[in-house]
């Protein structure tokens, strides 16, 4: 069973999305984006300095009740590199670009997100979105997860921060990622939903602020 496209007029407004879970997300944002858009600029003459195609990269993602949309990150490969490989990307793949390897560890390519969370698309704090055909082979447990918004970090991505590392590690780095590492990240996903709230969220935004700056 695959994946099916919803399209919902308001779709991005109802009851399961709390008020000071949204009213966080439109202030962080927008003043991230706003405090943030001259350093963004300089990242993007970057990226084109160094490589031919566009600033920003869009995949599309699985979010919200199984809905479909693109998410927003700065471009890090190669213009042509989903045609060239997987969607799964380890350390030392040959498509990421000279700056794209500097976006990547310092998970500056994620800054772009902030316009997904304006849009509704995502939170700031909820569990990852994934590629359609991930999300395929583990439907049922999305069923339960995506009740609830994808975000920009979450359990998962503290733990798996250094993810494309691991992988270079395997003989087969999709292998690996279909059979360890997505069903921890499920499993830590199933415990942020039924752990949030203002504190816990609080708390991920915090701890991965830290390790963002220590590196």
């Amino acid at each position: 069973m695959t994946v099916k496209s919803v399209s919902t007029e308001n779709q991005f407004l109802d009851t399961d999305f709390p008020l000071w879970k949204r009213s966080i997300d439109l202030i962080v944002s927008c003043l991230g984006l706003l405090l943030l858009a001259p350093f963004l600029v300089v990242v993007a003459v970057a990226i084109k300095l160094d490589s031919s195609g566009p600033v920003f990269f869009r995949q599309e993602r699985i979010g919200f009740r199984l809905q479909k949309f693109f998410i927003y990150k700065f471009r890090t490969m190669i213009a042509d590199a989903p045609q060239r490989g997987k969607p799964l990307t380890a350390s030392g793949d040959a498509r990421i670009t000279r700056i794209g390897k500097v976006l990547r560890k310092s998970k500056i390519d994620e800054i772009p997100q902030l316009i997904n969370v304006l849009r509704g698309e995502m939170t700031l704090v909820g569990p990852r979105p994934e590629v359609p055909q991930y999300v395929n082979l583990f439907r049922q447990d999305y069923e339960e997860i995506l009740r609830i918004r994808p975000g920009i970090t979450d359990l998962a991505s503290l733990k798996y921060r250094n993810e494309s590392d691991l992988l270079r590690l395997a003989a087969d780095p999709e292998k690996e990622y279909i059979a360890r590492v997505l069903p921890d990240k499920i499993a830590l996903a199933k415990e942020y939903v039924r752990r949030s709230s203002l504190l816990f969220d609080i708390s991920l935004m915090l701890k991965t602020v830290a390790k963002t700056l220590v590196g």
